[in-house]
């Protein structure tokens, strides 16, 4: 699956400045990771957010969010959001925010 080139350069322009970030090719888009840690990514034009499973409940009310599934097993902690829930800078804003703040929690791998 190809990814948007456009909205994964529009996150590079919000986070690249992130000291611990690197990008991976996985789950048929792009990830930014925050070090070692997937934060946000892109699948097709749709963002992942890996908000934790604390925030899971309140994440998958917001607009556009649904669980990550991949292959049928649904991931706890992983969202994806469709461009809809996404498309003021605020809301973008608030995606990136919770996927930097979730992996900028977990040690560094």
């Amino acid at each position: 699956m190809a990814y948007d080139e456009a909205l994964a350069q529009r996150i590079r322009e919000r986070i690249g400045g992130h000291p611990g970030l690197s990008e991976r090719k996985m789950f048929g888009g792009i990830a930014f990771m925050i070090s070692g840690n997937m934060a946000v990514g892109v699948a097709g034009d749709e963002l992942m957010v890996r908000v934790g499973k604390e925030a899971d409940s309140e994440a998958l009310s917001m607009p556009g969010a649904r669980r990550f599934d991949l292959s049928g097993k649904p991931m706890a902690g992983w969202l994806v959001v469709a461009p809809d829930g996404f498309s003021s800078d605020t809301e973008f804003d608030a995606w990136l925010a919770r996927g930097v703040a979730q992996a900028e929690s977990l040690p560094p791998r």
